[in-house]
């Protein structure tokens, strides 16, 4: 008995004296309650819309207000002509456009056919579907309210108009979502166990003598994986185009170049964690359960943002992905130029630069 107490002992002395293996263990699991806590419910909340409303009758204001009063929308302003409405959604911070004919409230009171369009973002279909559901399920209310003051018999029926993605492909969606998560998790695990490799195997000793400037060692562990990860971006896009029909309605030389500054920030975030750690093993852990997690819950990839604390949508402003995803639909499927992407471009670009010279701080710290 004795003995088996001793190793015990010993199995505990080994996960204590690692501190990387106790974040793991004891960190790991608050991380994921609190994601999947937060974030596994199908609910589409907090979402702004704007309306575009000729007329500004009685009528429009009462189901402006019956939207704006629930708790999935909220009210960003009114639009001054019907060609803002794709300007608006261009910007990204609008999900629902809500348009409403001319003299609405005098046809609905003496024809019974108000015309109210709702216009929403194809390109996530899941979310388009369930906000015009939504809105409409709110008209109906509004409707049902008024004709049981007024004993008027009519009905409103909304007009669903889904942009960029009109027939409601999953690809459309979940593609971007996949590309960021693949080139993400294989650049950095690739990278990630490079530097560590060499403590664990003992030829950081190599390095060390050498007379290459850390930066250059750095590069020269990048550029390799680099071009691997460059044959993977080719197979990946040849495979969303070709069988599983995404279009590329933006410039395809962008798409590149935004692709291949997202490969580099992976490659570079792999090599800061394969420099803070000493073994391959915890190296691929961090890489690939620390990593994925933020990638599928934080990116936007299966969830809205919208649905989460402020917190956790402040986080996800660190994730890379969110930015690659966002940058490549707007390229691909909305058919968008470079002026449109200048703030992803400008993210990605930064966080590649801190990444690199987190690395080189890193790497110069365990030199002394």
């Amino acid at each position: 008995m004795e003995q088996f107490l001793t190793f015990v002992r010993k199995e505990f002395y080994h996960i204590f004296r690692d501190r990387w293996t106790m974040i793991i263990l004891l960190v790991l699991p608050i991380m994921m309650l609190i994601l999947f806590g937060f974030m596994m419910s199908t609910e589409v909340k907090n979402t702004r819309f704007a309306i575009y409303d000729p007329s500004r009758d009685a009528a429009t204001q009462g189901i402006v207000n019956k939207i704006s009063m629930s708790d999935y929308f909220i009210f960003s302003g009114y639009l001054d002509s019907p060609e803002q409405v794709e300007e608006v959604f261009r910007s990204g911070k609008i999900g629902l456009v809500i348009v409403f004919g001319e003299r609405f409230y005098e046809n609905m009171m003496h024809t019974g056919d108000a015309q109210v369009q709702l216009i929403a973002d194809g390109s996530d279909p899941n979310t388009a579907s369930t906000l015009t559901m939504y809105a409409t399920r709110l008209i109906t209310l509004y409707q049902q309210d008024v004709m049981g003051e007024m004993k008027i018999p009519y009905q409103i029926k909304p007009e669903v108009k889904l942009l960029y993605n009109p027939t409601l492909k999953g690809s459309y969606n979940f593609v971007p979502g996949v590309m960021g998560m693949i080139l993400m998790l294989i650049c950095a695990m690739m990278t990630s166990v490079s530097i560590a490799r060499e403590k664990e195997l003992g030829t950081m000793e190599v390095l060390l003598v050498s007379p290459m400037k850390p930066i250059q060692i750095i590069i020269s562990k990048v550029v390799p994986y680099f071009f691997v990860s460059v044959v993977n971006l080719a197979t990946i896009l040849l495979l969303s185009v070709f069988v599983l029909d995404m279009p590329i309605n933006g410039s395809l030389g962008l798409l590149i170049l935004i692709s291949l500054i997202f490969i580099f920030v992976s490659l570079a975030l792999g090599l800061l964690i394969s420099s803070a750690v000493d073994k391959q093993m915890v190296a691929l852990l961090i890489s690939a359960m620390v990593m994925m997690m933020p990638v599928m819950m934080l990116s936007g990839m299966m969830f809205p943002l919208e649905n989460m604390p402020l917190p956790l949508q402040w986080l996800s402003q660190i994730i890379p992905a969110k930015w690659f995803m966002i940058a490549v639909k707007k390229i691909m499927i909305e058919g968008l130029g470079f002026s449109s992407v200048v703030k992803e471009f400008t993210v990605l670009s930064s966080m590649a630069v801190i990444l690199i010279a987190a690395s080189v701080k890193r790497f110069k710290y365990r030199l002394e």
